[in-house]
């Protein structure tokens, strides 16, 4: 590994649609740096449209790593990611002295800022069980029985988030141990500094922002993207906001309509579950979305103190 002690990794977190994809841009210009993704689903290249990628010119604005880097036909764990992206951020660090952590995905900013336990891979058929489950019954047994066996990751988890519940309960019925006994408590050692960058606003103008962002979505064509990924249903990565809700359209449970407004609502709660997740981080400093100035100040103050 790299000496890594005066290099400087500048995390960006905050509720989806919020703006951190723009932020991350701005600076990773601004400090001539690349810009490493903890976006769980903009990983995989088939699932565009409803993952809010960046689009092709933010793309060659600067580098990004971890967008399009795998198939919804890999099984790729957050475990996985925490190994290559440490990786990535070791020989990017060999280069700069800076570099931009972007995501919206609490397991996977954690991978990279604090580390995972090594969570057992499931026993035969308990995923396949869970998901059959899922598409037989719905979320609500799902839901239901993480809150039986691990109350304290079913306070803390989107529980409208069929992949998240579907691990944590195959690793408690591969186990019997609960998935939240599982996951570190203390903060693994990096040896690199940790700047932590928060983006939030008033509830009423972030749920704004989510409606808009999911009309959006639909004139650009996201109901195309679902039907052609419609056979490929069950692979994990697809079992998220955005995609089930329009499979169920396709499957006549709702109607086109209503399966919209099932995007907003759920997409609004998994906003609130990310808030309650970065909060918990003390170090963690927050911003309006806009308040580019005030950012800035605020980095260029931790830089010069860690230098």
């Amino acid at each position: 590994m790299t000496n890594l002690s005066s290099k400087n990794l500048i995390c960006i977190v905050g509720p989806t649609g919020i703006g951190k994809t723009a932020l991350a841009i701005e600076l990773a210009k601004k400090y001539r740096t690349d810009v490493v993704s903890a976006d769980s689903r903009q990983f995989y290249r088939e699932m565009n449209i409803g993952t809010a990628k960046p689009d092709g010119d933010e793309l060659q604005s600067v580098t990004h790593h971890f967008i399009n880097s795998h198939s919804i036909h890999d099984n790729y764990s957050a475990g996985d990611y925490e190994r290559d992206a440490l990786d990535c951020i070791d020989k990017l660090f060999k280069t700069t002295d800076t570099l931009i952590l972007v995501g919206g995905s609490g397991l996977f900013v954690n991978a990279v800022c604090k580390g995972l336990d090594n969570l057992p891979k499931p026993g035969p058929g308990i995923r396949e069980n869970l998901t059959r489950i899922l598409h037989e019954d719905g979320i609500l047994p799902l839901q239901e029985l993480l809150k039986k066996v691990d109350i304290n990751y079913y306070n803390e988890v989107d529980i409208n988030n069929p992949q998240r519940i579907i691990r944590a309960l195959e690793v408690y019925e591969t186990t019997q141990v609960p998935f939240s006994v599982w996951r570190k408590k203390e903060a693994g050692l990096r040896k690199f500094n940790i700047i932590s960058i928060g983006l939030n606003t008033a509830r009423e103008n972030l749920y704004n922002r989510i409606n808009h962002r999911v009309d959006l979505m639909i004139q650009q064509g996201l109901l195309d993207e679902v039907k052609n990924l419609y056979p490929y249903r069950d692979k994990t990565p697809l079992l998220s906001v955005g995609y089930t809700e329009l499979f169920d359209y396709l499957d006549n449970k709702y109607s086109l309509d209503e399966a919209i407004e099932r995007i907003k609502q759920n997409t609004r709660r998994y906003a609130k579950r990310q808030l309650t997740w970065f909060k918990k981080n003390e170090n963690t400093k927050w911003f309006e979305p806009n308040d580019s100035k005030a950012i800035s100040d605020y980095l260029e103050l931790m830089l010069r103190q860690k230098a």
